[in-house]
């Protein structure tokens, strides 16, 4: 009869302690949920150009015209590293090897900002897939042409083909070379619950009036 009474007490510390632990966990992911998210979208063909480490890169070689850097989350934490798994199953990595091709750099991005997001490497790449697909990108930054294109015009275009976008809520980033200004990233800014919202202050254009789209050839 005591051993009996002893299992019982054993399966009821354990219940108790498994509850303790889920709502631990529970608690701990939302208290790091973001205030919000910047997606940050390279122009590869610039990139590739302008930076010749990254040359023999997958995204280089095999001609991307868009690839993204990553999720970054808005956060008053000055760490965000995690050491949990950026393990992805097959049909997720090959979804997300699309947009974001170099494994390497995805394992690094989510050991920099894992620890932010609230959130599993699984459940965090599938946002960035989410925002990726949703976002509708101007055909003028996928063309095989370099153009040179004015910054309101190029906002204008995102805010006709996306709805609920402002002008607030995307920045473009610039870097000159042998005297041309070359558009090489853009910024998009989430709140957390996925809807376009004004960029925080942290978050600048540096590219001015007139700047050349470099095409992919």
């Amino acid at each position: 009869m005591r051993k009996g009474f002893q299992q019982k007490m054993i399966k009821q510390s354990m219940l108790v302690i498994s509850t303790l632990f889920s709502c631990f966990v529970t608690s701990h992911l939302y208290a790091n949920k973001p205030a919000g998210y910047v997606l940050d979208i390279q122009m590869t063909p610039a990139i590739c150009l302008l930076d010749t480490s990254k040359v023999k890169k997958r995204k280089c070689m095999e001609g991307y015209t868009l690839n993204i850097e990553g999720l970054y989350p808005e956060t008053s934490r000055t760490n965000c590293t995690t050491a949990t798994s950026a393990t992805l199953p097959p049909l997720q990595a090959k979804v997300v090897a699309r947009v974001m091709p170099d494994e390497a750099a995805r394992r690094q991005l989510w050991a920099a900002v894992g620890g932010c997001t609230g959130t599993n490497a699984s459940q965090y790449f599938r946002t960035v897939i989410n925002y990726a697909e949703r976002l509708k990108i101007p055909s003028v930054m996928t063309g095989q042409e370099t153009k040179q294109i004015h910054t309101v015009s190029l906002q204008t275009m995102f805010i006709r083909l996306n709805k609920g976008l402002s002008a607030n809520s995307i920045r473009f980033q610039c870097m000159k070379y042998r005297n041309t200004t070359y558009l090489t990233s853009l910024n998009v800014c989430y709140s957390p619950n996925g809807q376009y919202k004004a960029c925080s202050n942290k978050v600048v254009s540096n590219c001015t009036g007139t700047f050349t789209i470099k095409g992919s050839y």
